[in-house]
């Protein structure tokens, strides 16, 4: 990892409740440029609505987010897609309508909206996550492993500093999971900043340069992956030995 001074992104103290339900409880934790982080945790751990609320999609009900060293808690998903925050979605909902290059060059108009930025074309980020052959084939035709391909595809066109990838993964073959695994890397090598949430704890100990868990909202290891997999309360709160096979592997 090529760690900075200052983390790029932060959550900090982020509180999150629904009624008298508390699904985020005092959770902070810092992404670096040049950083993969994993955030693992059981289904119901919060990891998702994390997301929403650096995102923007969700108002969290404490504590604050800091982008660059600006607070960003109040703004709306556009205007932190606009500073370069992207995300992708575990379900991926493209347009339907229309082909695989228009929904990048829709991501594309989206995320340069305001801004005056030069930046690669909407074939570039097919080609870089190999739907180059698609690219005039409606998106309705795409099977599930490239729809979470062209759900990534148009995350980089917004040419974000940082990306929040979703299950980005779920659903995808061996050979397609290896294929996402090399462009996170790629984009690590970028300066990019990369949270992921993500249940392939193959590709998690392959591509993490560091995890954190959740567990019942709450923050319970942070890491270099070898030691967060093997510490007792993880693995006991996170799918058995799931994270014992993985880093064996």
């Amino acid at each position: 990892m090529a760690a900075q001074a200052e983390p790029v992104l932060s959550a900090e103290r982020i509180r999150k409740a629904f009624g008298g339900l508390e699904v985020l409880s005092d959770l902070s934790l810092n992404a670096y440029a040049g950083e993969s982080l994993a955030l693992i945790g059981p289904n119901g751990a919060g990891k998702t609505t994390l997301f929403n609320i650096i995102a923007g999609a969700m108002r969290a009900s404490g504590g604050r987010i800091m982008f660059e060293g600006r607070d960003i808690t109040r703004l709306r998903p556009h205007q932190r897609c606009h500073l370069g925050i992207a995300r992708t979605f575990q379900i991926s909902q493209p347009f339907v309508d229309l082909t695989v290059l228009e929904n990048v060059e829709v991501a594309q108009r989206f995320g340069r909206l305001g801004r005056d930025r030069s930046g690669a074309s909407a074939g570039h980020w097919l080609e870089r996550v190999g739907l180059a052959r698609w690219r005039d084939a409606p998106a309705s035709s795409l099977t599930l492993g490239a729809r979470k391909k062209l759900e990534l595809a148009r995350a980089l066109a917004t040419e974000p500093r940082v990306i929040l990838l979703d299950e980005v993964m779920g659903g995808l073959s061996p050979e397609e999971v290896d294929e996402v695994c090399a462009i996170i890397r790629e984009l690590r090598n970028e300066h990019m900043a990369i949270v992921i949430v993500e249940h392939v704890m193959r590709a998690v100990m392959s591509v993490a340069d560091r995890i954190v868990v959740l567990h019942q909202g709450r923050l319970i290891a942070d890491g270099l992956p070898r030691e967060v997999a093997s510490r007792p309360e993880v693995i006991e709160a996170y799918l058995g030995g799931a994270l014992d096979d993985a880093a064996a592997g």
